[in-house]
Parts: structure tokens; sequence; C-alpha cells
């Protein structure tokens, strides 16, 4: 039983790899380190009014804005978008100013579930759906029509360079490019009405 444990542990190691996009990988490290922040941020503020996720959903939710970061860089690099860090720099400058200043941004992070360090990267993300949005009105996409095209860009992209996501996380639907919750044993295992 512990050599099987041993050889499960090793097995998970050496992957490493939360999700691949393509040439892309999103390393169990990566994924992990967000987590710790947020739930060491967590500590530091008051959460008793805020809802926040937990366990599978926290990880998933987490593994999510890092592959969907990677997706939206991509569709901006196909239309020729880029987001510099001088824009990247003005936006963080505006959120400040909309959340009360410097001192409110621990709070204000851990309610959106963004770990202080990924905040630039979230900001591009933002920016890049911004800039692809403005794209597509420039195309003559209506607003009422704006999402669904995004959504199908997202699925197409994903789909061209082709999704892994580890079992640990969930599995990739490509038919929405989301992570959903894959737990085989769920279906299986049933409340007992005792």
């Amino acid at each position: 039983m512990i050599a099987v444990a041993a050889l499960l542990l090793t097995g998970c190691s050496q992957v490493g790899a939360a999700a691949t996009l393509g040439d892309t990988k999103i390393t169990q490290a990566t994924v992990q380190g967000s987590i710790e922040s947020i739930l060491a941020e967590r500590t530091k503020v008051d959460i008793t009014q805020m809802q926040l996720e937990t366990g599978e959903v926290l990880n998933r939710g987490q593994l999510r804005f890092h592959l969907f970061s990677e997706i939206l860089r991509a569709i901006g690099k196909d239309l020729k978008l880029e987001v510099t860090k001088a824009e990247i720099d003005t936006r963080r400058a505006s959120i400040l100013e909309q959340i009360g200043g410097a001192e409110s941004l621990p709070t204000a992070l851990v309610n959106a579930g963004i770990a202080p360090e990924d905040l630039d990267k979230y900001i591009e993300a933002l920016s890049f759906s911004d800039k692809i949005t403005q794209t597509l009105v420039a195309k003559g996409v209506t607003e009422d029509q704006i999402g669904t095209e995004i959504q199908k860009l997202i699925v197409a992209k994903a789909n061209e360079l082709g999704v892994t996501v580890n079992p640990r996380y969930g599995k990739w639907d490509p038919t929405v490019a989301d992570i959903v919750e894959s737990d085989p044993a769920s279906s299986a295992v049933t409340p007992s009405g005792n």
C-alpha cells in the first residue's frame, strides 16, 4: 500500500503540469502559489461578509484564471493586439482609485479571489478582453452579441492549441472552453437513506 502511494505521489510530481495550452505549460506550483497566497491574504482581512471559494472550487478557479489569461493573450496575438506595462500600470492606478486607495487593495483582492502577485496578470487579461471587445465592435458585432462572440473565439483558440487539464483540477470541456468538476466516483456514491 505504501509503495502504491509513493508511486502515485512521484507520478504526480513528475507530471508537474496543472494544465497545458499548446506549448504553454501552467505548472501545479504556479497554481498552488496563487492558492497559498490567497489563503494567506485571507488571514489579514475581515472575511466574515465574503462569499469565498474553497477547496476544489478554489483550485479550479485559480487554474481557470491562469489558463484563460493565456488564451486571451493568444487571441490578442492573433488579432495583433498587445497590452503594455504602461497600460497595466495605468489600469492598476485606476483600480486603486475606484476601491479607495492602496490600503483597500488587500480586502478587494481577497474578495475577488486574486493573489496579490497575480494582479498585473489579471489586469493584462482584462485589458486583452477589452481590446478584443473593441476589435469585435469595430467589425460590426453588436453589444448584445459581444459575450457570445468572445466565447466563440475562446473555444476556437483553445481547440486550435489543444488544452489538457490535470484530473486533480477537473476536466476540460472543449464545447464551452471551461474546466468542469470531474469526480468519476460521485455518480456511483449515493447517500444512504438510513
